[in-house]
């Protein structure tokens, strides 16, 4: 285990003991606040340096915005927690071979953006700018926690023709839970977490499960989906994307790939594959119509 975590278990755990409640607000700070950045890869290199680059701010925090294009039919990349969005490095070539524009941004705390903290509602809030500035979307490719941002935005009105999301949670109560499991918090500590996210994340809402899973009221997200997850991820396991497909039905193509993980499947040439089939099948359908 990282040096780092094992010191916050112990110290939370013990914490929680004697005083809950602080020991659930410092988990809270923790749970908003990538504990590394990720670095750009040897192999992103070449792609990365292609972007265009501009800044955008969210809650004073300094945002990297990357484009690659014109801004012509723009498709938005959305990264992971601990990611950047040069991880898209291997899907940017393919998306600008069907004439797309991949925009997309270094979160809050996350590769060259400042800050030092980040939740969804900056990722969904971050959308929604950059669809003020290029238009609507083509399409939204996510991965991980920005699975659960592309839906948090669809459902508030962001405009995209399909959607690709690949290893994310089904249910927005899941990251509270995953972050105290990954961290070895008990189950005081994650009581705790969960009604602080609630009250300090989604202040009025009385039903935070009902007005932001992404399974519930399927209807408010009227397009074509892809979801692609590897039966071993051990952040996010497989079942979440069976849960989508059971509220999504025939509107959302299920992928399920071996061996990749949670972080591999990215990457992943036959996911690739699959994902650029999918958003060509766009233009198929809309020049049959």
């Amino acid at each position: 285990m990282d040096p780092a975590v094992a010191l916050i278990r112990t110290t939370l755990n013990t914490a929680s003991l004697l005083a809950p409640g602080p020991a659930g607000r410092a988990a809270f700070a923790l749970f908003r606040h990538p504990l590394r950045r990720g670095r750009l890869r040897p192999h992103e290199r070449h792609v990365h340096a292609q972007a265009v680059t501009e800044r955008l701010a969210v809650r004073g925090k300094p945002v990297v915005v990357y484009r690659w294009g014109d801004g012509t039919r723009p498709v938005l990349l959305l990264h992971g927690w601990r990611s950047r969005a040069s991880r898209f490095a291997p899907l940017v070539p393919r998306l600008r071979a069907l004439g797309l524009t991949p925009v997309a941004f270094d979160a809050p705390g996350h590769g060259e953006s400042g800050g030092r903290t980040t939740d969804v509602l900056e990722y969904r809030e971050l959308a929604f700018r950059l669809q003020e500035r290029y238009g609507d979307f083509e399409a939204v490719v996510a991965h991980s926690l920005g699975v659960n941002a592309a839906f948090l935005a669809l459902r508030g009105g962001l405009k995209a023709g399909r959607l690709v999301a690949v290893a994310g949670a089904a249910e927005v109560s899941f990251m509270p839970a995953a972050f105290c499991a990954g961290a070895g918090l008990n189950t005081r500590i994650e009581r705790r977490l969960r009604w602080l996210v609630e009250r300090e994340m989604f202040p009025g809402v009385a039903d935070v499960a009902e007005y932001f899973d992404a399974t519930r009221r399927p209807e408010e997200i009227d397009l074509p989906i892809l979801v692609a997850h590897d039966e071993g991820d051990d952040v996010v396991p497989l079942d979440h994307a069976h849960r989508l497909k059971a509220a999504y039905g025939d509107r959302l193509e299920l992928l399920v790939t071996r061996g990749l993980g949670h972080r591999r499947i990215l990457g992943e040439p036959a996911v690739l594959d699959n994902a650029v089939g999918f958003l060509a099948a766009a233009d198929r359908t809309a020049g049959a119509a």
